[in-house]
């Protein structure tokens, strides 16, 4: 037989507080603040004894402080303000100017059959290979032997051009795509495919006319400019000369390479500018080293 669970009586505060008034009415008016929480907990634990099961409390979630940065010790460094942003910027990447296969299409073709010549030139062509595989021009693509390709010192990369063999009249259009040649007296490197078209191949070296027809850029204005001097016979006279043109021109970029059997030194004016460019081709000394204005763009 179940048996009722008899309720708990309420606790009777009114009755205890009557007892502690008469035991020491003088203390009463101190310890009232007292009782008055003791009665508040007594109230919730009696509240809290009616139930059958208690909440289960969650505990709090520990998180790490957060972290300060260490202070710092007040220096003469530290109250510097920080050197302001350099006025001049070069990238040092110039874009690709990607060639189509083949080097020419039947479009260039079409084009230069009903356009006259933009800028004509007259000098001494030879031809050249890559000294390895996967060698790169300076178009960005990689070099091919079969394709008809030229390089050039100063054209807009990309330009179209026709070279015309001055001897056995021979001609053929071709794509710049690469720098050079960077030797005296000569106007133009071609691929072996170029050389074969325009018959160059078999003596190595001609006189020639190129018609330019077509350029991406234009060719007296704007474009990116630099100054390549040499070539030297060891790294030593490369490292040299750079050296007294870091010295000479503190704004400017100057690196050293090396070259197939020979060392170069280029140097990049500030901003690439081509005047800039001219003027230390100008007034370097023939002791120095031959110096070539190239266009990188």
């Amino acid at each position: 037989m179940n048996q009722a669970i008899a309720e708990p009586e309420p606790f009777p505060f009114d009755r205890a507080l009557r007892l502690w008034q008469r035991v020491d009415p003088l203390r009463f008016g101190k310890i009232h603040a007292s009782f008055g929480l003791f009665a508040l907990s007594a109230a919730f634990l009696a509240s809290g004894c009616g139930h059958h099961r208690n909440a289960r409390q969650t505990p709090p979630q520990i998180t790490a402080p957060p972290v300060e940065p260490a202070p710092q010790p007040q220096t003469a460094e530290t109250n510097v303000p920080p050197p302001p942003p350099p006025a001049y910027t070069r990238s040092t990447r110039i874009p690709p100017t990607p060639a189509p296969p083949g080097g020419v299409t039947d479009q260039d073709l079409d084009f230069i059959l009903k356009h006259r010549p933009i800028f004509s030139e007259e000098g001494l062509a030879t031809w050249y290979t890559a000294p390895y595989k996967g060698r790169r021009s300076a178009n960005g693509q990689v070099f091919r032997d079969d394709e008809l390709t030229a390089a050039h010192l100063t054209l807009p990369m990309g330009s179209l051009i026709v070279v015309t063999n001055l001897k056995t009249r021979q001609a053929s259009a071709m794509r710049v795509t690469d720098r050079g040649p960077f030797a005296g007296g000569r106007i133009l490197d071609l691929s072996i495919a170029s050389a074969k078209a325009t018959g160059i191949y078999r003596d190595g070296v001609a006189q020639v006319r190129m018609d330019v027809y077509q350029t991406p850029k234009p060719m007296e204005t704007g474009g990116r400019w630099c100054v390549q001097i040499g070539a030297f016979h060891s790294e030593h006279q490369a490292l040299k000369l750079k050296e007294q043109l870091l010295r000479r021109y503190p704004s400017a970029n100057v690196i050293e390479f090396p070259g197939e059997d020979s060392y170069w030194v280029r140097i990049r004016p500030e901003g690439d500018d081509r005047e800039m460019a001219e003027s230390i081709a100008r007034r370097l000394r023939p002791e120095e080293g031959e110096a070539f204005l190239t266009r990188l763009d």
